[in-house]
C-alpha cells in the first residue's frame, strides 16, 4: 500500500499489517486504533463495522494482485505460467490477507466498481478472453494454493510439479 494518507488510508494500513503479524483474529477495532493511536470508537467515523474494514482490506488485496498482475504478464512469452508464478507467490507472502480474500463470501457490493474485474483481467486475457477458461485457471491456482497454505499435501508431493501439470494443462486447451 502507498503511504497513506488520509485516516481512513491509515486504519487501511494499519489493519494490513496487524494482520499480516497475527493473523485475522489479530485485527480488532480496538487493535487497529491503537496502532494508529486514536480510540476504538473514533474507528467507526471511517468504517462503521468490522465486515467494511475488512472488504477495504479485501480492495487493497484486489489493488495489489492486479498490479502483480499485469507486471508478471508484461512482455511475458508465457503469460498463464507467469500469472501462476505470480499468484502463488502473491498468495504465499501474504497469507493471511489471501485467506480473508478468498475463502469466504465475496461482499461485491462493498468493493470498487470494477476492481475485482480489474484483478482477473490479466488472467482472462492470457486464456484468449474465455472467462470460463480464466474461472477453471482461478479454480486450478486457488485450489493449489489453498492445499499449499494448509500444507495439506503429502510430504513427498512435488508441489511445483502439481503446478507446472495443471498450467500445462489448462495451455493444451
Amino acid at each position: 500500500m502507498a503511504e497513506p494518507r488520509t485516516r481512513r488510508e491509515q486504519i487501511v494500513s494499519a489493519a494490513l499489517d496487524l494482520l499480516a503479524d497475527a493473523g485475522p483474529d489479530g485485527v480488532t477495532m480496538r487493535a487497529v486504533a491503537a496502532r494508529i493511536g486514536i480510540k476504538a470508537p473514533s474507528l467507526y467515523k471511517h468504517f462503521p463495522d468490522k465486515d467494511e474494514l475488512e472488504t477495504a482490506l479485501i480492495a487493497e488485496g484486489f489493488r495489489q494482485m492486479a498490479a502483480v498482475f499485469t507486471t508478471a504478464v508484461e512482455g511475458s512469452p508465457d503469460p498463464l505460467g507467469s500469472l501462476a508464478t505470480a499468484y502463488r507467490r502473491w498468495a504465499t507472502e501474504h497469507p493471511h490477507l489471501y485467506r480473508l480474500m478468498t475463502h469466504k463470501p465475496l461482499r461485491r457490493d462493498l468493493l470498487p466498481e470494477g476492481l475485482e474485474a480489474s484483478a482477473a483481467l490479466p488472467l482472462v486475457r492470457a486464456v484468449g478472453g474465455n472467462p470460463d477458461l480464466a474461472r477453471a485457471a482461478w479454480a486450478l491456482a486457488h485450489g493449489l494454493t489453498s492445499l499449499e497454505l494448509a500444507n495439506r499435501f503429502p510430504p513427498d508431493a512435488d508441489i511445483d510439479a502439481a503446478w507446472r501439470t495443471g498450467i500445462a494443462a489448462l495451455q493444451a486447451r
